[in-house]
Formats: C-alpha cells, sequence, structure tokens
C-alpha cells in the first residue's frame, strides 16, 4: 500500500510542476513585457527567450500533465482527488492554448482602421499631452500619443491622401 501512495504522490508532483512552468512560460513574459513599465535588460531578455520556447514547453508540460492525470486517475480511489487531478491536467491544457496567443499584438495593440475625431475646441488634452499632428492641404490631424501607444498605428485620410500615423 506504501508503494501505491508514493507512486500518487510522483504522479501529483509532475502534475504540479507542469502546471507550475506553464504558469511561469505564460505569465513572466506578460508581466514583464507590459506597456509604459520600465524593463531591465536582463529581464527583458529572459522574458523574450521564454517568449520563444513556450509553445514547445507549454505542449510538453500539457501533455506530461494528462499523463500524469491519467495515470494519478488509475491509482486513486477517491472520486474528489481524480477530479482535482483531472481540473490541474485540463489548466495545464488551457495554458497550452494561452501560450500561443500574443496578448499585446493579437489583443490590445490592434491598429485604429477608422478613427473617430472631435473638433479641437471639444477636447480636452492636459498641458503635458504630447500628439502627433499632420497637415496637408487645408486638412489637419492630431493623433494624441497617450491612444498611439496602445494602438501603435492609426490608418487616415487627410486632405484626399492616405496615411498610416505610427508611434
Amino acid at each position: 500500500m506504501s508503494d501505491m501512495k508514493r507512486s500518487d504522490r510522483r504522479w501529483i508532483l509532475v502534475l504540479l510542476a507542469c502546471l507550475a512552468v506553464s504558469l511561469v512560460a505564460v505569465a513572466y513574459p506578460l508581466y514583464v513585457i507590459r506597456p509604459f513599465r520600465a524593463q531591465g535588460a536582463r529581464e527583458l531578455t529572459a522574458a523574450l527567450a521564454v517568449s520563444r520556447f513556450r509553445p514547445a514547453l507549454t505542449v510538453v508540460s500539457a501533455l506530461a500533465a494528462v499523463a500524469a492525470a491519467i495515470a494519478y486517475w488509475r491509482a486513486q480511489a477517491q472520486m474528489w482527488r481524480r477530479m482535482l487531478a483531472a481540473a490541474g491536467a485540463m489548466l495545464v491544457c488551457v495554458l497550452a492554448v494561452l501560450a500561443r496567443v500574443n496578448v499585446y499584438e493579437d489583443l490590445m495593440f490592434h491598429q485604429v482602421e477608422h478613427p473617430t475625431f472631435a473638433a479641437a475646441t471639444d477636447v480636452k488634452l492636459d498641458n503635458d499631452d504630447k500628439l502627433i499632428v499632420v497637415k496637408i492641404g487645408g486638412s489637419a490631424r492630431a493623433y494624441p500619443i497617450r491612444e498611439m501607444g496602445y494602438h501603435h498605428i492609426v490608418n487616415d485620410v487627410v486632405g484626399g491622401t492616405a496615411l498610416a500615423a505610427t508611434y
């Protein structure tokens, strides 16, 4: 009976290790590569390295977690423990999928295709706000850097000329 318990512990440790590796692989780059946050050279290098290898790393973790959950399921008699192990393996699989989503490029920093504008008299800007200003012919546009920091690119037409304002 003690061999069975040792084996159970081993599978739980494998499952927990897979969960920890997957969480770090997904969360660490998100934490470090946040916009408008100062980043050190070493931590940025580490975050980019984790980002580069996280798809393969999380797939291996997911496969190992599923195998550990199956082995634990077969060895464990208590249903709540089986379900907990299965839920842990599912979470590792979800993290493997999330590792393939580039939060910043896919969700946050999408370009603005159809910008809306207001008259300069209707806009409230702080004295410190910086703008990208474009004047072509008799038409002018101003793009606040605060907004551009999230979208990075605005496609627009100014004075009949198509342009891409970027920051």
